[in-house]
Protein backbone atom coordinates (compact mmCIF):
# COMPACT_ATOMS: atom_id res chain seq x y z
CA UNK A 1 0.00 0.00 0.00
CA UNK A 2 1.46 3.49 -0.38
CA UNK A 3 1.37 6.62 1.26
CA UNK A 4 0.64 9.96 0.16
CA UNK A 5 3.68 11.88 1.89
CA UNK A 6 1.56 15.70 2.57
CA UNK A 7 3.41 18.63 1.98
CA UNK A 8 4.21 20.08 5.13
CA UNK A 9 6.86 16.71 5.94
CA UNK A 10 6.50 12.80 6.61
CA UNK A 11 3.15 10.89 5.83
CA UNK A 12 1.21 10.13 8.69
CA UNK A 13 1.80 6.73 8.79
CA UNK A 14 5.46 7.35 8.82
CA UNK A 15 4.97 9.95 11.97
CA UNK A 16 2.54 7.37 13.55
CA UNK A 17 5.88 4.96 13.39
CA UNK A 18 8.24 7.48 14.82
CA UNK A 19 6.16 8.67 17.03
CA UNK A 20 5.26 5.68 19.05
CA UNK A 21 8.74 3.16 18.24
CA UNK A 22 10.71 6.03 20.54
CA UNK A 23 8.71 5.94 23.29
CA UNK A 24 8.14 2.27 23.04
CA UNK A 25 12.31 2.15 23.12
CA UNK A 26 12.36 4.34 25.94
CA UNK A 27 9.93 2.41 28.04
CA UNK A 28 12.33 -0.77 27.68
CA UNK A 29 15.51 0.97 28.60
CA UNK A 30 13.63 1.89 31.56
CA UNK A 31 11.84 -1.36 32.74
CA UNK A 32 15.03 -2.81 32.25
CA UNK A 33 16.88 -0.26 34.45
CA UNK A 34 14.22 -0.30 37.19
CA UNK A 35 13.99 -4.09 37.33
CA UNK A 36 16.41 -4.33 40.50
CA UNK A 37 13.80 -2.12 42.19
CA UNK A 38 11.08 -5.22 41.29
CA UNK A 39 13.43 -7.86 41.92
CA UNK A 40 13.80 -5.67 45.40
CA UNK A 41 10.22 -5.54 46.00
CA UNK A 42 9.57 -9.54 45.10
CA UNK A 43 12.54 -10.28 47.77
CA UNK A 44 11.07 -7.73 50.23
CA UNK A 45 7.47 -9.35 49.72
CA UNK A 46 8.72 -13.23 50.66
CA UNK A 47 9.72 -12.06 54.16
CA UNK A 48 5.72 -11.58 54.88
CA UNK A 49 4.39 -8.89 57.34
CA UNK A 50 5.46 -10.27 60.36
CA UNK A 51 9.24 -10.92 59.56
CA UNK A 52 8.89 -7.03 58.29
CA UNK A 53 7.12 -5.99 60.94
CA UNK A 54 10.16 -7.78 63.43
CA UNK A 55 12.66 -6.21 61.53
CA UNK A 56 11.86 -2.74 61.07
CA UNK A 57 10.65 -2.63 64.55
CA UNK A 58 13.96 -3.49 65.55
CA UNK A 59 16.57 -0.82 67.71
CA UNK A 60 19.02 -1.23 64.52
CA UNK A 61 16.67 0.39 62.37
CA UNK A 62 16.69 3.67 63.97
CA UNK A 63 20.41 3.36 64.25
CA UNK A 64 21.17 3.01 60.22
CA UNK A 65 18.25 5.22 59.90
CA UNK A 66 19.77 8.36 62.24
CA UNK A 67 22.95 7.36 61.29
CA UNK A 68 22.31 7.69 57.08
CA UNK A 69 20.28 10.76 57.74
CA UNK A 70 22.54 12.47 59.86
CA UNK A 71 25.43 11.59 57.77
CA UNK A 72 23.75 12.82 54.24
CA UNK A 73 22.35 15.92 56.25
CA UNK A 74 26.19 17.18 57.13
CA UNK A 75 27.89 16.32 53.81
CA UNK A 76 25.07 17.79 51.97
CA UNK A 77 25.42 20.73 53.60
CA UNK A 78 29.06 21.10 53.50
CA UNK A 79 29.67 20.39 49.94
CA UNK A 80 27.21 22.62 49.17
CA UNK A 81 28.43 25.43 50.86
CA UNK A 82 32.31 24.49 49.81
CA UNK A 83 30.64 23.63 45.88
CA UNK A 84 29.49 26.76 45.94
CA UNK A 85 31.79 28.86 47.81
CA UNK A 86 34.36 27.48 45.31
CA UNK A 87 32.33 28.05 42.07
CA UNK A 88 31.63 32.17 43.09
CA UNK A 89 35.09 32.66 43.86
CA UNK A 90 36.56 30.83 40.35
CA UNK A 91 33.25 32.72 38.66
CA UNK A 92 32.74 35.46 39.75
CA UNK A 93 35.63 37.40 41.15
CA UNK A 94 39.47 38.42 40.22
CA UNK A 95 40.87 35.46 42.40
CA UNK A 96 44.39 34.99 40.37
CA UNK A 97 44.68 31.72 38.34
CA UNK A 98 40.89 31.10 38.02
CA UNK A 99 41.89 29.04 35.40
CA UNK A 100 44.34 26.74 37.41
CA UNK A 101 41.82 26.65 39.91
CA UNK A 102 39.13 25.31 38.36
CA UNK A 103 41.11 22.23 37.15
CA UNK A 104 42.65 21.79 40.93
CA UNK A 105 38.77 21.91 42.23
CA UNK A 106 37.50 19.26 40.18
CA UNK A 107 40.07 16.94 40.25
CA UNK A 108 39.31 15.57 43.75
CA UNK A 109 36.91 13.66 41.70
CA UNK A 110 39.66 11.19 40.25
CA UNK A 111 40.03 9.84 43.77
CA UNK A 112 37.41 6.91 44.67
CA UNK A 113 35.86 7.07 47.80
CA UNK A 114 37.31 4.13 49.11
CA UNK A 115 40.42 5.26 47.96
CA UNK A 116 40.12 8.45 49.95
CA UNK A 117 39.24 6.32 52.87
CA UNK A 118 41.92 3.78 52.37
CA UNK A 119 44.38 7.36 52.39
CA UNK A 120 43.15 8.61 55.84
CA UNK A 121 43.08 5.13 57.87
CA UNK A 122 46.67 4.10 56.45
CA UNK A 123 47.95 7.27 57.91
CA UNK A 124 46.12 8.06 61.21
CA UNK A 125 43.23 5.33 62.79
CA UNK A 126 41.51 8.68 64.21
CA UNK A 127 39.67 9.44 60.69
CA UNK A 128 36.89 6.89 61.51
CA UNK A 129 33.29 7.18 62.31
CA UNK A 130 30.84 9.68 62.17
CA UNK A 131 33.06 12.51 61.46
CA UNK A 132 35.82 10.62 59.81
CA UNK A 133 32.87 9.85 57.41
CA UNK A 134 31.79 13.40 56.97
CA UNK A 135 35.28 14.38 56.53
CA UNK A 136 36.00 11.73 53.58
CA UNK A 137 32.65 12.03 51.51
CA UNK A 138 32.96 15.59 51.69
CA UNK A 139 36.65 15.52 50.48
CA UNK A 140 35.13 13.39 47.53
CA UNK A 141 31.86 14.77 46.77
CA UNK A 142 32.12 18.74 46.65
CA UNK A 143 32.86 18.39 42.81
CA UNK A 144 29.64 16.93 42.45
CA UNK A 145 28.45 20.54 43.70
CA UNK A 146 31.00 22.81 42.25
CA UNK A 147 31.16 21.80 38.44
CA UNK A 148 26.83 22.63 38.03
CA UNK A 149 27.18 25.80 39.75
CA UNK A 150 30.35 27.21 38.34
CA UNK A 151 29.03 25.99 34.42
CA UNK A 152 25.50 27.81 35.88
CA UNK A 153 27.55 31.09 37.12
CA UNK A 154 30.14 31.07 33.67
CA UNK A 155 27.15 30.82 31.07
CA UNK A 156 24.17 32.99 32.70
CA UNK A 157 23.78 36.51 32.17
CA UNK A 158 24.74 39.15 34.93
CA UNK A 159 22.73 41.99 34.47
CA UNK A 160 21.04 41.23 37.20
CA UNK A 161 24.02 41.32 39.47
CA UNK A 162 24.76 44.49 37.85
CA UNK A 163 21.38 46.33 38.67
CA UNK A 164 22.08 44.60 42.07
CA UNK A 165 25.68 46.75 42.58
CA UNK A 166 24.39 50.36 41.33
CA UNK A 167 21.59 50.07 43.64
CA UNK A 168 24.08 49.95 46.14
CA UNK A 169 23.99 46.77 47.38
CA UNK A 170 27.17 44.89 48.50
CA UNK A 171 28.92 42.22 47.38
CA UNK A 172 27.81 40.18 49.75
CA UNK A 173 24.13 41.10 49.79
CA UNK A 174 24.20 40.39 46.01
CA UNK A 175 25.86 37.39 46.31
CA UNK A 176 22.79 36.43 48.76
CA UNK A 177 19.61 37.82 47.14
CA UNK A 178 20.65 37.33 43.49
CA UNK A 179 23.84 35.18 43.03
CA UNK A 180 22.46 32.06 44.43
CA UNK A 181 18.70 32.21 43.72
CA UNK A 182 19.97 32.17 40.30
CA UNK A 183 22.10 29.30 41.35
CA UNK A 184 19.75 27.42 43.20
CA UNK A 185 18.96 24.88 40.42
CA UNK A 186 22.07 23.55 40.35
CA UNK A 187 23.17 23.60 43.44
CA UNK A 188 20.04 21.35 44.04
CA UNK A 189 20.93 19.21 41.64
CA UNK A 190 24.47 18.37 42.95
CA UNK A 191 23.55 18.66 46.30
CA UNK A 192 20.74 15.45 45.26
CA UNK A 193 23.53 13.51 43.64
CA UNK A 194 25.92 13.90 46.48
CA UNK A 195 23.11 12.41 48.78
CA UNK A 196 22.45 9.64 46.28
CA UNK A 197 25.52 8.82 46.07
CA UNK A 198 26.14 8.90 49.87
CA UNK A 199 22.66 6.09 50.53
CA UNK A 200 24.87 3.90 48.22
CA UNK A 201 28.26 3.85 49.00
CA UNK A 202 29.70 1.01 50.68
CA UNK A 203 33.65 0.43 50.70
CA UNK A 204 34.93 3.76 52.35
CA UNK A 205 32.22 3.73 54.92
CA UNK A 206 33.45 -0.43 56.05
CA UNK A 207 36.98 1.27 56.04
CA UNK A 208 35.97 3.96 58.23
CA UNK A 209 34.32 1.66 60.40
CA UNK A 210 30.91 3.33 60.22
CA UNK A 211 27.62 1.44 59.33
CA UNK A 212 25.10 3.22 57.43
CA UNK A 213 22.33 1.11 55.55
CA UNK A 214 24.14 0.14 52.76
CA UNK A 215 26.78 -1.36 55.11
CA UNK A 216 24.00 -3.19 56.93
CA UNK A 217 22.46 -4.63 53.50
CA UNK A 218 25.73 -6.04 52.57
CA UNK A 219 26.29 -7.65 55.50
CA UNK A 220 22.79 -9.31 54.93
CA UNK A 221 23.29 -10.74 51.86
CA UNK A 222 27.04 -11.34 52.09
CA UNK A 223 27.40 -12.60 55.77
CA UNK A 224 23.87 -13.53 56.81
CA UNK A 225 22.38 -14.81 53.37
CA UNK A 226 19.40 -13.28 54.46
CA UNK A 227 17.83 -11.88 50.69
CA UNK A 228 14.65 -10.89 52.74
CA UNK A 229 15.90 -8.97 55.00
CA UNK A 230 18.42 -6.79 53.08
CA UNK A 231 15.54 -6.47 50.08
CA UNK A 232 13.74 -4.82 53.33
CA UNK A 233 16.34 -2.81 54.43
CA UNK A 234 16.93 -1.57 50.32
CA UNK A 235 13.13 -0.33 49.79
CA UNK A 236 13.93 1.72 52.83
CA UNK A 237 16.47 3.23 50.83
CA UNK A 238 14.54 3.56 47.78
CA UNK A 239 11.52 5.78 50.23
CA UNK A 240 14.72 8.16 51.62
CA UNK A 241 16.09 8.23 47.65
CA UNK A 242 12.28 9.15 46.56
CA UNK A 243 12.10 11.91 49.25
CA UNK A 244 15.35 13.21 48.03
CA UNK A 245 14.22 13.59 44.60
CA UNK A 246 11.09 15.34 45.56
CA UNK A 247 12.69 18.02 47.94
CA UNK A 248 15.19 18.48 44.85
CA UNK A 249 11.98 18.92 42.34
CA UNK A 250 10.77 21.75 44.91
CA UNK A 251 13.71 23.47 45.02
CA UNK A 252 14.83 23.22 41.46
CA UNK A 253 11.62 25.21 40.68
CA UNK A 254 12.06 28.08 43.37
CA UNK A 255 15.51 28.46 41.48
CA UNK A 256 15.28 31.47 38.90
CA UNK A 257 16.25 30.74 35.39
CA UNK A 258 19.84 31.60 34.23
CA UNK A 259 19.95 33.31 30.94
CA UNK A 260 22.56 32.49 28.74
CA UNK A 261 25.27 35.75 28.90
CA UNK A 262 25.71 36.90 25.33
CA UNK A 263 28.94 38.63 24.05
CA UNK A 264 29.60 41.68 25.85
CA UNK A 265 27.10 40.67 28.42
CA UNK A 266 30.12 39.42 31.26
CA UNK A 267 30.30 41.75 33.70
CA UNK A 268 33.59 42.77 35.45
CA UNK A 269 34.17 40.20 37.90
CA UNK A 270 33.75 41.53 41.51
CA UNK A 271 37.33 42.74 43.56
CA UNK A 272 38.27 41.04 46.02
CA UNK A 273 40.94 43.09 47.65
CA UNK A 274 42.07 42.38 51.26
CA UNK A 275 40.12 39.14 50.87
CA UNK A 276 42.39 37.85 48.11
CA UNK A 277 44.75 35.88 50.61
CA UNK A 278 41.88 34.23 52.67
CA UNK A 279 40.22 33.09 50.02
CA UNK A 280 43.66 31.71 48.22
CA UNK A 281 44.19 29.85 51.81
CA UNK A 282 40.94 28.71 51.47
CA UNK A 283 41.01 27.27 48.44
CA UNK A 284 44.24 26.00 49.33
CA UNK A 285 43.20 24.08 52.37
CA UNK A 286 40.45 22.70 50.40
CA UNK A 287 42.33 21.24 47.23
CA UNK A 288 45.56 20.16 49.74
CA UNK A 289 43.01 17.82 52.32
CA UNK A 290 40.54 16.59 49.07
CA UNK A 291 43.78 16.22 46.59
CA UNK A 292 46.97 16.05 48.78
CA UNK A 293 46.36 13.91 51.16
CA UNK A 294 45.79 11.20 49.00
CA UNK A 295 48.25 11.72 46.51
CA UNK A 296 50.42 12.15 49.67
CA UNK A 297 49.30 8.72 50.89
CA UNK A 298 49.39 6.73 47.64
CA UNK A 299 53.15 7.73 47.28
CA UNK A 300 54.21 6.99 50.85
CA UNK A 301 52.77 3.87 50.35
CA UNK A 302 54.43 3.31 47.01
CA UNK A 303 57.69 4.15 48.75
CA UNK A 304 57.35 2.47 51.70
CA UNK A 305 55.94 -1.12 50.18
CA UNK A 306 58.25 -1.20 47.11
CA UNK A 307 59.78 -4.39 48.85
CA UNK A 308 56.20 -6.46 48.72
CA UNK A 309 56.50 -8.80 46.03
CA UNK A 310 54.08 -7.71 43.62
CA UNK A 311 54.18 -9.04 39.92
CA UNK A 312 54.19 -6.36 37.80
CA UNK A 313 51.99 -8.85 35.20
CA UNK A 314 48.73 -9.03 38.05
CA UNK A 315 48.39 -4.92 38.13
CA UNK A 316 48.55 -4.66 33.99
CA UNK A 317 46.11 -7.36 33.55
CA UNK A 318 43.74 -5.63 36.19
CA UNK A 319 44.41 -2.37 34.77
CA UNK A 320 43.52 -3.93 30.93
CA UNK A 321 41.03 -5.64 32.31
CA UNK A 322 39.78 -2.49 34.15
CA UNK A 323 40.18 0.00 31.13
CA UNK A 324 37.97 -2.95 28.84
CA UNK A 325 34.93 -3.31 30.77
CA UNK A 326 34.65 0.22 31.70
CA UNK A 327 34.82 1.65 28.11
CA UNK A 328 32.23 -1.34 27.15
CA UNK A 329 30.27 -0.40 29.69
CA UNK A 330 30.09 3.79 29.38
CA UNK A 331 29.03 2.72 25.36
CA UNK A 332 25.92 0.79 26.31
CA UNK A 333 24.98 3.12 29.06
CA UNK A 334 24.88 6.15 27.08
CA UNK A 335 23.18 4.44 23.98
CA UNK A 336 20.54 3.38 25.87
CA UNK A 337 20.21 6.63 27.73
CA UNK A 338 19.79 8.25 24.23
CA UNK A 339 16.08 7.16 23.39
CA UNK A 340 14.99 7.87 26.94
CA UNK A 341 16.83 11.58 27.16
CA UNK A 342 15.03 12.03 23.65
CA UNK A 343 11.88 11.12 24.84
CA UNK A 344 11.84 13.61 27.95
CA UNK A 345 12.71 15.92 25.66
CA UNK A 346 10.72 15.80 22.79
CA UNK A 347 7.05 14.82 25.31
CA UNK A 348 8.01 17.44 28.26
CA UNK A 349 4.61 14.99 29.71
CA UNK A 350 3.77 13.63 33.27
CA UNK A 351 4.63 10.43 31.77
CA UNK A 352 7.94 11.42 30.20
CA UNK A 353 8.85 12.58 33.22
CA UNK A 354 7.62 9.87 34.96
CA UNK A 355 9.89 7.29 33.13
CA UNK A 356 12.91 9.55 33.75
CA UNK A 357 12.45 10.20 37.35
CA UNK A 358 12.15 6.39 37.62
CA UNK A 359 15.20 5.81 36.06
CA UNK A 360 17.30 7.99 38.72
CA UNK A 361 16.08 6.00 41.40
CA UNK A 362 17.94 2.77 40.89
CA UNK A 363 21.38 5.20 42.02
CA UNK A 364 20.28 5.36 45.55
CA UNK A 365 20.46 0.99 45.52
CA UNK A 366 23.52 0.00 46.70
CA UNK A 367 25.60 -2.29 44.35
CA UNK A 368 25.02 -5.38 45.93
CA UNK A 369 21.49 -5.25 45.12
CA UNK A 370 21.86 -4.32 41.58
CA UNK A 371 24.61 -7.28 41.22
CA UNK A 372 22.05 -9.89 42.96
CA UNK A 373 19.14 -8.73 40.82
CA UNK A 374 21.24 -9.66 37.44
CA UNK A 375 22.79 -12.86 39.28
CA UNK A 376 18.74 -13.93 39.77
CA UNK A 377 18.00 -12.34 35.94
CA UNK A 378 20.74 -14.58 34.11
CA UNK A 379 20.32 -17.91 36.80
CA UNK A 380 16.12 -17.94 35.86
CA UNK A 381 16.06 -16.89 32.39
CA UNK A 382 19.92 -16.31 30.83
CA UNK A 383 21.64 -19.34 32.48
CA UNK A 384 24.18 -19.64 29.54
CA UNK A 385 25.35 -15.68 31.19
CA UNK A 386 25.87 -16.48 34.64
CA UNK A 387 29.36 -15.28 35.47
CA UNK A 388 30.25 -14.22 32.22
CA UNK A 389 31.69 -10.71 30.88
CA UNK A 390 27.65 -9.65 29.78
CA UNK A 391 26.68 -9.95 33.20
CA UNK A 392 29.28 -7.61 34.48
CA UNK A 393 28.58 -4.86 31.68
CA UNK A 394 24.92 -4.78 32.84
CA UNK A 395 25.26 -4.08 35.71
CA UNK A 396 27.67 -1.76 35.42
CA UNK A 397 25.35 -0.36 32.81
CA UNK A 398 22.27 -0.30 35.13
CA UNK A 399 24.55 1.24 38.20
CA UNK A 400 25.47 4.31 35.87
CA UNK A 401 22.33 4.78 33.84
CA UNK A 402 21.15 8.02 35.65
CA UNK A 403 24.93 9.57 35.40
CA UNK A 404 24.65 8.52 31.39
CA UNK A 405 21.31 10.37 31.02
CA UNK A 406 22.02 13.22 33.61
CA UNK A 407 24.70 14.07 30.48
CA UNK A 408 22.78 13.34 27.67
CA UNK A 409 19.83 15.55 29.09
CA UNK A 410 22.01 18.30 29.74
CA UNK A 411 22.97 18.04 26.24
CA UNK A 412 20.06 17.47 24.75
CA UNK A 413 18.92 20.99 26.53
CA UNK A 414 21.98 22.81 24.24
CA UNK A 415 20.03 21.81 20.89
CA UNK A 416 18.49 24.99 19.37
CA UNK A 417 14.82 25.36 20.13
CA UNK A 418 12.99 24.21 16.50
CA UNK A 419 15.80 23.05 14.90
CA UNK A 420 14.52 19.37 14.43
CA UNK A 421 10.91 20.81 12.85
CA UNK A 422 12.34 23.00 10.94
CA UNK A 423 14.12 19.56 9.31
CA UNK A 424 11.09 17.55 9.50
CA UNK A 425 9.21 20.53 7.49
CA UNK A 426 11.57 19.98 5.04
CA UNK A 427 10.72 16.61 4.40
CA UNK A 428 13.63 14.45 6.36
CA UNK A 429 12.53 11.52 7.88
CA UNK A 430 12.63 11.30 11.84
CA UNK A 431 15.47 8.69 11.79
CA UNK A 432 17.27 10.66 9.13
CA UNK A 433 16.90 14.02 11.58
CA UNK A 434 18.00 12.25 14.60
CA UNK A 435 21.57 10.40 12.72
CA UNK A 436 22.20 14.06 10.98
CA UNK A 437 21.02 16.69 13.03
CA UNK A 438 20.27 15.95 16.89
CA UNK A 439 23.47 13.36 17.30
CA UNK A 440 25.75 15.46 15.75
CA UNK A 441 24.53 18.17 18.12
CA UNK A 442 24.87 16.79 21.25
CA UNK A 443 28.01 14.84 20.21
CA UNK A 444 29.89 15.98 22.62
CA UNK A 445 27.58 15.64 25.25
CA UNK A 446 27.68 11.67 24.54
CA UNK A 447 31.50 11.97 25.04
CA UNK A 448 30.78 13.82 28.55
CA UNK A 449 28.23 10.83 29.09
CA UNK A 450 30.36 8.14 28.41
CA UNK A 451 33.70 9.78 30.22
CA UNK A 452 31.12 9.65 33.56
CA UNK A 453 30.11 6.23 33.47
CA UNK A 454 33.53 5.14 32.30
CA UNK A 455 35.21 7.30 35.14
CA UNK A 456 32.84 5.48 38.18
CA UNK A 457 32.59 2.09 36.76
CA UNK A 458 36.34 1.63 36.57
CA UNK A 459 36.15 2.01 40.66
CA UNK A 460 33.11 0.13 41.28
CA UNK A 461 33.65 -2.43 44.13
CA UNK A 462 30.74 -4.03 45.42
CA UNK A 463 28.99 -4.86 42.56
CA UNK A 464 32.42 -6.21 40.84
CA UNK A 465 33.15 -8.20 43.96
CA UNK A 466 29.80 -10.39 42.90
CA UNK A 467 29.48 -10.09 39.20
CA UNK A 468 32.92 -10.30 37.93
CA UNK A 469 34.05 -13.87 35.72
CA UNK A 470 35.75 -16.33 38.15
CA UNK A 471 39.46 -15.17 37.86
CA UNK A 472 38.27 -11.80 36.57
CA UNK A 473 40.47 -9.22 38.47
CA UNK A 474 40.25 -5.28 38.66
CA UNK A 475 42.17 -2.85 40.58
CA UNK A 476 39.59 -2.70 42.84
CA UNK A 477 38.88 -6.36 43.21
CA UNK A 478 43.09 -6.49 43.92
CA UNK A 479 42.61 -3.32 46.06
CA UNK A 480 40.21 -4.42 48.26
CA UNK A 481 41.67 -7.87 48.35
CA UNK A 482 45.41 -6.09 50.23
CA UNK A 483 43.33 -3.67 51.84
CA UNK A 484 40.95 -6.44 53.49
CA UNK A 485 44.28 -7.86 54.88
CA UNK A 486 45.94 -4.83 56.02
CA UNK A 487 48.96 -5.01 53.40
CA UNK A 488 48.77 -1.36 52.07
CA UNK A 489 51.71 -1.22 50.64
CA UNK A 490 50.90 -3.73 48.15
CA UNK A 491 47.58 -2.24 47.63
CA UNK A 492 48.90 1.24 47.01
CA UNK A 493 50.31 0.48 42.98
CA UNK A 494 46.09 -0.88 42.22
CA UNK A 495 44.84 2.69 44.10
CA UNK A 496 47.64 4.62 42.19
CA UNK A 497 46.44 2.92 39.05
CA UNK A 498 43.30 3.83 39.38
CA UNK A 499 43.70 7.54 40.33
CA UNK A 500 45.69 7.35 36.91
CA UNK A 501 43.28 6.14 34.76
CA UNK A 502 40.41 8.62 36.36
CA UNK A 503 42.20 11.68 35.80
CA UNK A 504 41.60 12.03 31.88
CA UNK A 505 37.96 11.71 32.49
CA UNK A 506 38.06 14.48 34.77
CA UNK A 507 39.53 16.36 32.91
CA UNK A 508 37.14 15.66 30.25
CA UNK A 509 34.37 16.25 31.91
CA UNK A 510 35.36 19.79 33.50
CA UNK A 511 36.32 21.24 29.68
CA UNK A 512 32.70 19.63 28.57
CA UNK A 513 30.97 21.00 31.88
CA UNK A 514 32.35 24.39 31.79
CA UNK A 515 33.39 25.00 28.63
CA UNK A 516 35.09 28.90 27.44
CA UNK A 517 34.87 31.24 29.45
CA UNK A 518 32.83 34.10 28.35
CA UNK A 519 35.04 36.66 29.99
CA UNK A 520 38.30 35.49 28.03
CA UNK A 521 35.80 35.26 24.63
CA UNK A 522 34.98 38.97 25.10
CA UNK A 523 38.37 40.37 25.18
CA UNK A 524 40.01 38.48 21.83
Amino acid sequence: MSTVRSPGGPSPLLRWRAAGLLPAVAFVVVAAVVSPLAFVGVQAAQAGWEQAHRLLGRPLIATLLWNTATLALAVTFATAVLGFGAAYLVERTDLPGRRWWTVALALPLAVPEFVRGYSWVSLTGSVRGYWGAVLVMTCSLYPLVFLPVAATLRRADTAAEEVSRSLGRGPFATLWRVTLPLARPALAGGALLVSLYLLGEYGAFAMLRFTTFATAIFSEYKLGFDAASAALLTLVLVALALLLVLLEATAGRRGRTARRATAGRSAAPARLGRWTAPALAALTALVATALGVPVCALGYWLVRGSSTTLPQASVLTAALTTLGYAAVSALVATATAVPVALYAWRRYSRLARAAESAAYLTRALPGIAVALSVVYFAIRYAQPLYQQPPMLVAGYAVLYFPLALTAVRAALAQVPPGVEEVARSLGTRPAAVLARITLPLVLPGLGAAAAMVALTASTELTATLLLRPTGTETLATRFWTYTSGLAYGAAAPYAALMVALSVPPVLLLTRRTLGADPRTETTR
